[in-house]
């Protein structure tokens, strides 16, 4: 497949304004707006609530580009207006055009960037044990689980409504609203599934017991200012004993106690870049996953390009033991291979797949893939030809890129297959008892609202799609693995049940407000994707 790579409008943008500034004419800079006090803090929240993921709290890039002021002063008010309305081709929204901002916002937005960014307070541990709170003593829950088929529950993330609906996967019935924090990135459970942890953009997070009836919030703390990562101890002798959280600000991590989310210790991550040993002021923490090799969680530091193996079986002491291996930058989500050995993480800035071997501890290899791989926690299946195989989607183009994960093929750790997506994506998700893969199309505001669906075991042929009349975000399967829930990404949002062999739909849940991310008990617990 031969496929031309555009750089998005505000990286070329850049590119071209630099190149001048560095020749015998030099670029003319912008001068500074101004912004009203109210207008600044109205900006600083926006800035955390939709761009701080992609460029940074300092806005220095990562996934996105660099924007601080001596590169956005280089543009002109204008010319930022109609990227922050029509997004790029690199993957960054439309905020405008996907009525997530006003123009009144777009306008304070792109005088914002060209603004100095202020710096984040710090967050350390007086303010973290005065925001911990025990809602249900352990002392006071329940012995024994539900006679409802609790292991098919579903977490339902109401993003921008700061709530975590639990829904049963059997009856389809809305069992509780739980309160959370704001923007809830991703769910986790303990490792026999009786909790649920989750942690907000704001840097709160939440656990739930599913024991409960109806499930409830048992325990909250705030982390720090923002973050996007937690998981909890799974290694056999450790079950639930710990819970782990990552930040984007401050740059650290905090381990708590698993049952009460008790803050134990924060370990700061500014450090060296892998490859030019730069020092950098925000190595935020990426994804976190849970070793099933060791009594370790593997933490993606984005910015440096290190993977962390974080080693807490000597937690009882307050020892810890870090194992850094130089992976590639900017390190974002992942998810194992079907073996749970090998974990496969996005460097969507260096268009890459890092591949860790968590039982010899090292780095397997760098693999090129498509632009700005965003695999969530990416997808497993045997091909039909290549054997076991990984995929990644991208937040650049429309591309699934399938990785043999194999190594006793020949083609091991390479990409085998191409397959040609209608627009850029931020999941994939497929499951043992299917034969299908499935993708959102949600980066693309021409296709957001289509739905994908491979064939595994006819990989030439062409995939079906599904038109909905609203964006499209996230899948995730039943426990059984027959039925497929999307989300309807919308402020009068819903999730659609489609059955997985028909492609009919099942049901709509219908009242939800924003629902993104989705999370069953027992396919989180177990690591299946």
């Amino acid at each position: 497949m031969s496929r031309v790579k555009v750089l998005p409008p505000l990286v070329a943008g850049v590119a071209a304004a630099l190149l001048l500034a560095t020749g015998a004419q030099a670029a003319k800079m912008a001068p500074v707006p101004k912004l009203t006090k109210a207008e600044f803090t109205k900006a600083q929240h926006t800035y955390f609530d939709r761009c701080s993921g992609c460029h940074g709290a300092l806005r220095q890039g990562a996934t996105g580009p660099n924007i601080t002021p001596a590169k956005t002063r280089l543009k002109t008010l204008k010319s930022l207006k109609n990227i922050l309305y029509n997004g790029t081709d690199g993957g960054m929204p439309g905020w405008g055009k996907d009525g997530f901002m006003t123009h009144a916002e777009i306008d304070l937005m792109a005088r914002y960037v060209q603004n100095t960014p202020p710096a984040p307070p710090e967050w350390g541990m007086k303010a973290i044990k005065k925001s911990w709170k025990v809602h249900v003593p352990v002392s006071k829950r329940p012995t024994r689980p539900p006679r409802r088929n609790w292991k098919n529950y579903f977490g339902v993330v109401e993003r921008d409504a700061g709530n975590v609906v639990i829904i049963d996967g059997d009856t389809k019935e809305v069992l509780n609203v739980i309160k959370s924090g704001f923007a809830v990135h991703i769910l986790r459970t303990s490792s026999t599934g009786r909790y649920m942890y989750a942690i907000g953009r704001d840097g709160k997070a939440t656990m739930m017991d599913m024991w409960a009836s109806p499930p409830n919030l048992v325990a909250e703390i705030k982390t720090g200012i923002d973050a996007r990562s937690i998981d909890t101890s799974k290694f056999k002798g450790f079950e639930d004993s710990y819970a782990v959280v990552g930040n984007y600000w401050p740059p650290h991590y905090v381990i708590m106690k698993g049952d009460t989310l008790e803050p134990l210790k924060i370990v700061g991550t500014r450090g060296y870049t892998y490859d030019t040993n730069e020092y950098h002021p925000e190595p935020r923490v990426a994804s976190i996953v849970a070793s099933h090799n060791a009594p370790e969680w593997v933490l993606n530091l984005k910015e440096t390009g290190v993977v962390l193996l974080v080693d807490y079986s000597k937690l009882s002491d307050g020892t810890i033991t870090e194992t850094k291996i130089n992976a590639e930058r900017f390190l974002h989500d992942g998810g194992w291979d079907s073996t749970k050995r090998y974990f496969l993480v996005a460097a969507n800035a260096r268009d890459t797949i890092s591949v860790i071997d968590t039982v010899t501890r090292k780095l397997v290899k760098n693999i090129k893939v498509g632009t700005k791989p965003h695999p969530g926690r990416g997808a497993n299946w045997v091909d039909p030809k290549y054997g076991r195989v990984w995929a990644t989607v991208h937040l650049g183009e429309g591309l699934v890129s399938i990785i043999s994960t194999d190594p006793s093929k020949p083609y091991a750790w390479t990409v085998v297959r191409e397959w040609e997506l209608g627009g850029n994506s931020l999941f994939i998700k497929t499951h043992p008892n299917s034969r299908y893969v499935y993708c959102d199309n949600t980066i693309n505001p021409k296709k957001s609202n289509v739905l994908t669906i491979f064939d595994q075991k006819r990989p030439d042929a062409d995939p079906v799609e599904i038109t909905f009349k609203k964006k499209v975000v996230h899948m995730e399967f039943n426990k059984k693995g027959n039925e497929v829930w999307i989300s309807l990404w919308d402020k009068a949002g819903e999730v659609v049940v489609i059955d997985d062999k028909t492609h009919k739909i099942k049901k709509r849940i219908k009242g939800l407000r924003m629902p993104t991310g989705k999370f069953n008990v027992y396919n989180t617990t177990h690591d299946i994707y």
